[in-house]
Order: structure tokens, then sequence, then C-alpha cells
């Protein structure tokens, strides 16, 4: 099966102080959560000592990108706008007066937190609700930082039972589709645009397991894709294994939607996420391997 090659109409993104060139590079995005009910960590970085020395450790450690997040995406009840930008602010304040150039991008669908993060210093918002604030989308075209948008149905933090879909990996494109003209018309650029199908988000497994199979579909959008996928339910409903051991799954299906064209992934392991994309890379040709050894020499190696 030969790789995905996504149309990008804009592969070569300056998103902060770093240049990605999604052409032929892939970017690791490590999660930190400063919540004390986060869906994998359970907290461990609600501490704001913890979360900014969790940024540092990602950045030191090959990540090329962070997201923070003040809020969870799971039901609950809402959280006041002010006291999650209270939890992220001083993260991202916290890195940047540490020197990290790290891209940062903030996990929230509130304009008014998305507005003190940019100006606390970060380069990209990161709305899992797909616009559902209709002011977050002129705030990110005024600051000229760049928005991810993804694929969910529920309203924020709130119970979508039982989502049914025909064809889930088509209505996420037409989603998808509906957003970006949203987001265009409301003055952000197609160059700073990315989109996420939203793995897990308002779908059972069955329908996170086809928008993997299919992600070459959501690729071919021509924005940079993003595969959140790390220790997703779905990854341990279709391997029987709790959060703690889905790492190995996490990065099959991170790999597999690289292959699809994915060109963003978001994982809590960033030591292993990132030998998987740097190995991605060599197998693509993009990269050369650091040394060459092997079977090099006048007597072969085993």
């Amino acid at each position: 099966m030969p790789l995905s090659q996504p149309p990008l109409a804009h592969p070569v993104r300056a998103i902060g102080a770093r240049t990605l060139d999604f052409s032929r590079q892939v970017a690791v995005m490590a999660v930190v959560n400063r919540t004390p009910d986060s869906f994998f960590d359970q907290g461990a970085t609600y501490a704001l000592r913890a979360a900014v020395d969790a940024v540092l450790a990602a950045d030191a450690g090959g990540a090329d990108w962070v997201d923070i997040g003040g809020v969870p995406f799971a039901p609950g009840p809402a959280l006041a706008w002010q006291e999650e930008a209270e939890r992220v602010v001083p993260v991202i304040r916290g890195v940047r007066e540490a020197g990290s150039t790290v891209i940062i991008s903030v996990d929230t669908f509130d304009a008014r937190v998305a507005r003190a993060a940019l100006e606390a210093g970060a380069d990209v918002i990161n709305d899992t609700t797909g616009l559902s604030d209709p002011e977050l989308a002129p705030l990110v075209a005024s600051a000229g930082a760049h928005l991810v948008l993804t694929h969910s149905l529920a309203a924020p933090r709130t119970v979508y039972p039982r989502p049914q879909y025909s064809d889930v990996t088509g209505e996420v494109v037409a989603f998808l589709e509906s957003r970006v003209t949203q987001a265009l018309a409301a003055g952000v650029s197609e160059a700073r645009l990315i989109v996420d199908p939203g793995h897990d988000l308002n779908k059972n497994t069955t329908h996170s397991l086809s928008i993997t199979r299919e992600f070459a579909r959501i690729a071919a959008l021509g924005f940079p894709s993003l595969a959140a996928v790390s220790n997703k339910d779905f990854i341990g409903e279709s391997l029987g294994l709790p959060k703690e051991e889905r790492l190995a799954g996490s990065l099959a299906a991170a790999s597999f939607c690289l292959h699809e064209g994915a060109r963003i992934i978001r994982m809590h392991d960033v030591a292993a996420s990132v030998c998987a994309a740097r190995m991605f890379e060599c197998v693509a040709g993009w990269r050369e391997p650091a040394y060459l050894l092997h079977n090099q020499g006048e007597i072969n190696l085993p």
C-alpha cells in the first residue's frame, strides 16, 4: 500500500518560533493537562511546577509541540473561564520564561481563555468542539495564530449517548469542511488551519477504527491533519487493555494514521512517540538515518 501524500496547499508552517514542513516531517504533540481529573494521568501534572516541568521535559525529549489543557473533554460540570485560564496561563508563562520555543497549543473552546493563552505566549488554539464559541475563530484570526478544528457533536462537557453515523468518515469530512468554511469566513488564514477527526469524541470504537482505517479521506482535505489516538478507549477496547497498557496499540494506530496522511500525532509517551515518528520519516525517505554501520565494512555484521 503506497504512502499517502495529501495535497497540502500550505505544507510549510511557521508556528511560533519553529517551522515545520509537513510535506516531509511529522510533528509529535505531547500532552500536559493541568486538571485534577485528566483522562490519562489523573492529575499528575495538576500542580503548576509539575506542569511546567512536564512541558520542558517533553521539549527536551524531542517533542515538537505540547498541548496544554485546563478542562477535560469528558462530560462534567462547567468550569468558569477565569479558573480555566488560571490553570493554563501560568504554565505557558513558566515555559516561555524558561526559554523554551516549543510550539504550545491550548486545548480550549472558550475565546476568553484562548485570548489569555495567546497573550501569554501560546501559538495554537486546539478546539475540540469544532467552534462551539462563535467568538473563537475571529479571535484566532486577529491574533494570527494557528487553529485546530476538531470533529465532535456534543455541546461542551455534555453527554452524547449512542452516537450514530451512516458513514462516519464521510460525515466527519463534511463537518470539518463546514468548520473550515466558518473559520475562513471569520478571517483565519487557510495557511493556519489544521484538522482533527476527533478519535473517540462522540464516537464508539467501531467509529474510531473506521476513521483510522480511512484517515486518507481526512488528509485529502488538504490541511495538516492531527491524529489524537494516544491511549484512547478505542485502543483499549480493541486490545482488551487498561489505559496504562495501551502504548503499543497507540503507536500502531498513530503509525497507521501517518501512513495514511496524518502529519501531527498527539501522544502521551514522548520518547516512544518521537522514535516512532522519526522512524516513519526514515522509512518514508524524508530523514537520513542517524548513522550507517550495518554491512558497511569489509566484514558483514550479523
